[in-house]
């Protein structure tokens, strides 16, 4: 009968020393591959311990007290807690547009968007997005009393029909996309939500897409003026994501984790 090989006592030892070696030289490169290479932000995030956020202020998921600049919010105590498990602290450095927030992960201004983007196609090509947080149905909000799209969306897809959007936001995407006949009414990106609704009260604007948070908030100050035509069934229903470069599968684990 033919025997085994048994590891002698040395070999055991050679092979323990050798995986701790290669342990050892993997964790001190890890996000050292080449510049722009799979891991730079994540090797550097475990190094400092501070994970640098960019921002959108977006209720009730990111709010800024107009008087301390502190931040706080579903999404931003959540991330808050995220790195508080993993022994680090968020460093939120700067507020963004919806328009230049991927243009500024890729410059390496910030490691992580830390208020909530919606997940689309075209985010999904450009950027790395983490599990959901909580999901948003998209509502249609229309002028009260103005029946035109109740039984037929379609309807909106005319180029007699104007849509309120902000330049870069998923409304913006979803007029496009969906309704690319209709005229958009375009407001700058770091324009607040409520200002789209305003466009569509004020007869500027036909439409507008956005989740019930903000049509309740805007109806709570202006009773009677707008209705949600798509309270029963969402115009779309989209995940709420922490956004991170492309390239960083590494850094969008520990998150997700």
């Amino acid at each position: 009968m033919r025997m085994r090989p048994q590891l002698t006592t040395l070999g055991m030892l050679f092979l323990a020393c050798f995986a701790v070696g290669v342990l050892d030289a993997c964790s001190k490169n890890v996000g050292a591959e080449g510049g722009d290479g799979v891991g730079k932000v994540y090797g550097r995030v475990l190094e400092s311990n501070v994970i640098r956020a960019g921002y959108i202020t977006y209720p009730p998921a990111c709010i800024k007290d107009t008087k301390t600049g502190k931040l706080t919010g579903t999404f931003v105590e959540t991330l808050e807690q995220a790195a508080s498990n993993l022994g680090m602290k968020v460093d939120w450095v700067e507020e963004v547009g919806w328009g230049s927030e991927i243009e500024g992960l890729m410059a390496d201004r910030y490691d992580i968007i830390g208020s909530p983007v919606w997940k689309n196609p075209t985010r999904g090509k450009l950027t790395g997005l983490s599990n959901p947080l909580y999901y948003s149905g998209i509502g249609i909000w229309v002028r009260k009393g103005d029946t035109r799209f109740v039984d037929d969306w379609s309807k909106i897809n005319s180029e007699d029909v104007k849509i309120a959007t902000i330049d870069g936001e998923t409304a913006d995407l979803i007029a496009r996309t969906q309704f690319p006949k209709a005229k958009r009414v375009s407001l700058p990106q770091l324009s607040d939500i409520s200002q789209m609704f305003l466009q569509v009260s004020s007869n500027k604007a036909d439409v507008a897409f956005a989740e019930p948070y903000y049509g309740y908030k805007y109806m709570k100050n202006n009773p009677g003026v707008m209705e949600n035509i798509a309270s029963e069934t969402p115009l779309r229903v989209l995940g709420n994501a922490y956004m991170f470069r492309h390239d960083e599968v590494q850094f969008k684990q520990m998150i997700n984790v």
